[in-house]
């Protein structure tokens, strides 16, 4: 089910930054930020999406620790905490993108999979990765 706002708390963590870093972009502008219904300060999830996209270029933290702790258990060992920032359908298929901290992962599913799932712009969500193939690549010097 879609969250329409996340306090900032949630941001916070969502990016791994501290709360005041939220409150800062928010009070300078650079975040625009609404009241939720119990009158704090929070962030609308489609703004968030557009934010998270512009942030992917600075340094963050892809933990999948605070509000990701009560998700079910899985043998996937690479879990990457994220927002939904595009989703792009066709009769069979869709195209889900996440912004998980300074990464962006995308994931090819069911169509029927991601609308049962809800998956829309400003979703939050975890992207499960298991694979025996993975490529590893290094700087050059």
């Amino acid at each position: 089910m879609p969250v329409s706002a996340y306090r900032f708390r949630q941001v916070a963590e969502l990016l791994g930054v501290s709360d005041d870093t939220v409150r800062r972009w928010a009070d300078s502008g650079r975040l625009e930020a609404t009241t939720d219904q119990t009158g704090r300060r929070a962030v609308d999830g489609a703004v968030l999406a557009r934010f998270v996209r512009e942030f992917a270029d600075d340094a963050g933290d892809d933990s999948a620790g605070g509000m990701w702790g009560a998700l079910s258990r899985s043998s996937a060992r690479n879990r990457f905490p994220g927002l939904v920032t595009r989703v792009v359908r066709d009769t069979v298929m869709a195209q889900v993108e996440l912004q998980c901290g300074p990464y962006r992962v995308v994931s090819l599913m069911s169509r029927e999979a991601a609308d049962e799932l809800g998956l829309e712009p400003g979703v939050l969500a975890v992207a499960d990765v298991k694979s025996t193939n993975v490529v590893i690549e290094v700087p050059e010097t």
